[in-house]
């Protein structure tokens, strides 16, 4: 069973407030409804009949030498690609391409740049590259560093920096004395490269130290990022105390962004009670929550089994006055048919049609598995017609699921809907692929069960390795029941 996320785009390919006369339906060989009618009745494709176009070949010059086209030689700057930190092999190569006419007029910023870029990802110190860059300037008098040199040389001292910093402190420094003023780009470029390394601790300390300077201050993007980080290697009291640190220290307060990355972390980490004492927090400092908050604390009491709960979610949400979106009402049936209140789920089938929003293959999906759970697989066979019927194609997902939920109530109708996923290759889940066999071995259709083995090789819905490992538990379990007499 996959579960609605707001990331996973995918599936939710009706998220806008469209018609389901609208959406596409996958012609199946078998369809559904057959199966509550005939489960003899079949319909069959006829083949079509393909046609084959050639293309035109172009046509032939009537003209017996056509005139040639002249290239003109174009000099372009040879990359430098340094594979040691020998400053003084790298000073070498640079100046002997210098004395090479050709491309003496072609050395601009840009090129000299790259060079710089490509030795300081081998150099092992700062001071080599900033050697490295006086002798370029040197020798190239028509190469002036601008702040994107200065920016090379910062990025390099924070991929390993000194534990007091100072090797950052120098390529500032060197910055602002060269006459390039660090500012807000800067501040954003050291955090984000001493965060991308592992050096999160570092990047608390410097933050707190341009925030200092106005021009060096970060801005909302920048803080929020290094929270992001924060909240996946710290205990969350230690990011608060850091968050209220830099909002009495140096003004910089959190916003929605702050809240909602604080809150997506704890429900992550199945803590719903912070999570709620912290949307608390976010209206009492001002901020209104949005929908996708509400999706996450939601979201986040159907992964600790508490779906009863959603419910409780979105009527606050809409005491709020939050208009729930598509996602909202899928996380909120998929909570609901998981705790065993699939009837309230359905209700709400009618509920998001008014609000605008048409039940999805996520939304019907979520509804069978509950109808399964509560035993009434044919009442969830009876829903992917009305599914079908409305234009919602279903996919593989949902055909597991009720092929899961059949073979322990009606398995006649399970082999039927095999039949359909079989004739348009679909492949069997795990669960419902065991769940299949030990119903057929149950039943006393043994080559049946190792026809499903076949076509779970063929199909590669499992390993070779996981098929024959179920299908031979499977046939032990078979025949220890025969012995006790539990099975045929």
């Amino acid at each position: 069973m996959v579960y609605p996320s707001r990331t996973n785009t995918q599936q939710f390919s009706s998220m806008g407030k469209l018609p389901p006369s609208l959406k596409t339906s996958k012609n199946l060989v078998q369809p559904v409804q057959s199966l509550l009618k005939n489960a003899q009745s079949s319909t069959q494709q006829s083949p079509s009949q393909s046609s084959h176009r050639h293309a035109r070949k172009p046509p032939k010059s009537t003209t017996k030498n056509p005139p040639q086209t002249i290239t003109p030689t174009i000099h372009r700057s040879p990359a430098i690609t340094f594979t040691s930190s020998d400053i003084s092999s790298a000073k070498n190569q640079f100046t002997s391409l210098t004395t090479i006419p050709k491309y003496s007029s072609i050395l601009n910023n840009r090129f000299c740049n790259s060079v710089l870029e490509s030795f300081t990802s081998v150099s092992l110190s700062v001071q080599d590259s900033i050697f490295l860059l006086n002798h370029m300037t040197k020798v190239n008098p028509s190469f002036t560093p601008d702040k994107s040199s200065y920016h090379i040389l910062l990025s390099q001292s924070c991929t390993k920096p000194d534990l007091d910093l100072s090797n950052v402190e120098q390529a500032l420094t060197l910055m602002a004395s060269n006459g390039f003023q660090p500012d807000k780009v800067t501040t954003d470029i050291a955090i984000r490269t001493l965060c991308s390394t592992g050096h999160e601790e570092q990047a608390v300390e410097l933050i707190k130290k341009l925030s200092q300077v106005q021009t060096t201050k970060p801005d909302t993007y920048t803080y929020n990022f290094l929270v992001k980080r924060l909240v996946k290697n710290r205990t969350l009291s230690s990011v608060s105390l850091f968050i209220d640190e830099m909002r009495k220290g140096f003004g910089l307060k959190p916003d929605l962004v702050t809240y909602t990355i604080m809150i997506d972390n704890v429900c992550n980490g199945k803590n719903l009670r912070e999570a709620m004492r912290l949307l608390d927090v976010l209206k009492e400092e001002g901020f209104k929550p949005d929908c996708y908050l509400y999706n996450t604390i939601m979201k986040g009491y159907c992964t600790v089994s508490l779906g009863g709960e959603v419910l409780r979610v979105y009527k606050k949400m809409i005491e709020e006055e939050i208009e729930p979106d598509l996602v909202t009402y899928n996380t909120l049936i998929y909570g609901l048919a998981k705790s065993g209140k699939v009837k309230e789920g359905i209700r709400f089938l009618k509920e998001m049609a008014k609000m605008g929003y048409f039940p999805d293959v996520v939304t019907y999906t979520s509804l069978m598995n509950g109808l399964c759970r509560d035993g009434n697989a044919l009442g969830a066979l009876e829903l992917l017609g009305e599914m079908e019927s409305k234009g919602c194609s279903p996919n593989e997902c949902t055909y597991n699921t009720l092929l899961h939920g059949l073979c322990k109530a009606r398995l006649d109708k399970g082999v039927e809907l095999y039949g359909v996923m079989k004739g348009n290759g679909m492949k069997l889940e795990s669960g419902s692929y065991g769940t299949f066999l030990r119903a057929l071995c149950r039943s006393g259709k043994v080559a049946e069960a190792y026809e499903v083995y076949d076509y779970a090789i063929e199909s590669k819905s499992l390993t070779d390795v996981a098929a024959y490992t179920t299908l031979e538990s499977t046939l032990k379990w078979l025949q220890k029941a025969k012995e006790q007499g539990l099975a045929v």
